[in-house]
């Protein structure tokens, strides 16, 4: 059954991999749309950094009289850090309607009637436009041509002499295409572009080029505003591709740390993965199949670390992943999470260092956690493989949201019968000594896994929220350390070690019967028994109190 299971989930990877998403070279084709707002992207952008914009079809319900809400593209720049913040005027508020704004707004309004294109730019920093322009009328007679001109907002222009020779007076004008005429202005504000029309569809293309002053994290949004209040939405098609590119590579500047962050975390597991297989063969005798569980996940979480590195470096200077590596991406990253949740649940209920029979309410916990496991990675993959604009991106969204949590609960149950089983035993039997020690140790590993939960799921949400743009990779790397030093913990805890005071327990109710005669009667003070452990090959002595 497990292996069907895994066979299927691989023939979805394999499935997804090949899909129409092509990472931040995004392509989105929507037929019979209703949302009045798709969101198309976020992305941070440093000073050179470049988004094309390519609307390839367009294709609208028949304008109603009277009807004058506004169609066409919003990019705006975030207030808050990491998310899309919104008041609540804003979101009653058609954007395309905005007449100013505390941050950075560009609209592109479509005029179908005009076959234009308006641009209203609200904000004040240097953003350079490349496009083509509506030009006017000539002699009475409408001439359209199609013809490349650049609009940019600029403070100075410097000029050297009579001879028409000119120096560049930004960074980011030298970008423009050579067959491009420069044409500086004072604003972008209502600038006209053209709009081409083929049958019943609409299609226009931009350029932005970001200056110092505008770096940041942007959204790119399409608006719809005939839909906005409407009982029954007209249904729309659109077809949209869009390049986002840094100067150094297509990763967004919150990604562009990632690739060494993943390459050297990757690293580290491995070393702690080895460090770990040495422990094991050195102390051999004392090694369940856990422990090699153990080892298992370590190497699994450092191959798939190495994996998602490669995948981001092929993003980066591609614009989108290599299929082979992101296929091995993502089923080590599949393989993972399922050990992660198996292995936790196995520790929490005492499985091998306890005892060797798992009850009825601890096999259930495994029946819910391992589908909802391979649910949650199949969530990741269909998420990592779907333009943020589709509509099943945000329902996805909120499955994995939602299984996650769900993962993260239930492993803690087994944690808490086990706490409740010692503290009922350490009252009822002759044990209490030892058993109190296990409490101790398994109250140590229900606080580990509540940190270990708490700090990635909801602080480093949390820091993404409120570093600057630039600095959004650190939640990725809290989230890496973390599960390092939770791997490192968990593994100092359960080590096979003739200390470790899991593996001080005697197995048999024989030796806990001799080992009460003993203490009780003081008569055999000083003799040694042998005494067998329950994996059959660890034998040591030990002293009769």
């Amino acid at each position: 059954m497990m292996s069907r299971s895994v066979g299927a989930c691989v023939l979805v990877v394999l499935i997804l991999t090949v899909s129409e998403s092509s990472a931040r070279i995004h392509q989105l084709k929507l037929k019979n749309e209703t949302r009045f707002v798709v969101h198309l992207n976020t992305f941070g952008y440093f000073a050179n950094g470049t988004l094309d914009v390519h609307l390839v079809s367009l294709n609208l319900p028949v304008m109603k009289s009277g009807s004058s809400a506004p169609v066409g593209f919003s990019l705006s720049r975030s207030r808050v850090n990491g998310i899309r913040f919104y008041t609540a005027e804003e979101v009653e508020e058609c954007m395309l309607l905005k007449t100013k704004s505390e941050d950075e707004l560009i609209l592109f309004i479509i005029d179908r009637e005009n076959h234009s294109v308006r641009v209203k730019h609200l904000g004040q920093s240097d953003i350079v436009l490349e496009s083509r322009l509506k030009l006017k009328t000539e002699g009475g007679k409408a001439r359209r041509r199609r013809e490349e001109s650049v609009v940019g907002e600029k403070k100075e222009v410097k000029s050297e002499d009579e001879t028409g020779k000119q120096k560049e007076s930004s960074p980011d004008q030298s970008r423009a295409p050579a067959s491009t005429a420069s044409k500086p202005v004072e604003s972008l504000n209502g600038k006209m572009l053209e709009l081409e029309q083929h049958g019943e569809s609409y299609n226009f293309s931009f350029r932005l080029i970001m200056s110092s002053g505008s770096q940041g994290l942007y959204n790119l949004d399409f608006q719809n505003c005939n839909n906005m209040r409407q009982r029954t939405p007209s249904p729309y098609s659109l077809h949209v591709e869009i390049t986002e590119k840094n100067p150094r590579g297509y990763l967004s500047a919150s990604d562009i740390p990632l690739p060494r962050l993943y390459i050297c975390m990757a690293a580290i597991f491995f070393i702690a993965a080895v460090v770990w297989t040495y422990t094991l063969l050195k102390y051999r005798y004392s090694v369940f199949k856990i422990h090699w569980l153990m080892a298992a996940l370590a190497y699994t979480k450092a191959v798939s670390l190495l994996f998602h590195s490669i995948n981001y470096h092929f993003i980066n200077s591609e614009g989108h992943p290599i299929e082979g590596w992101a296929v091995m991406y993502y089923i080590t990253h599949l393989l993972k999470g399922a050990l992660l949740f198996i292995t936790l649940a196995l520790i929490g209920t005492g499985f091998a260092f306890v005892k060797y029979i798992l009850s009825d309410k601890e096999k259930k916990i495994f029946m819910i956690v391992i589908p909802l496991q391979v649910l949650a990675n199949v969530s990741y993959i269909i998420i990592e493989e779907t333009e943020e604009g589709a509509s099943e991106y945000a329902l996805w969204r909120e499955i994995l949201f939602l299984v996650d949590l769900i993962c993260c609960g239930a492993v803690l149950f087994p944690v808490v019968w086990s706490i409740r089983h010692l503290q009922e035993a350490s009252n009822t039997d002759g044990k209490a000594a030892m058993n109190l020690e296990k409490l101790k140790l398994f109250r140590h590993y229900y606080v580990m896994i509540v940190c270990y939960i708490y700090f990635t799921r909801i602080i480093a949400l949390l820091l993404k929220a409120t570093v600057p743009f630039q600095w959004q990779w650190s939640q990725e790397f809290l989230v890496e350390v973390s599960t390092l030093i939770f791997f490192v913990l968990t593994g100092f805890k359960f080590r096979p070690a003739s200390n470790n005071p899991y593996l001080q327990l005697p197995q048999d109710e024989e030796d806990l019967e001799m080992d009460e005669v003993i203490t009780e009667s003081g008569a055999l003070e000083g003799i040694h028994k042998v005494k067998k452990t329950s994996n059959g090959r660890e034998r040591q002595r030990e002293v009769a109190l």
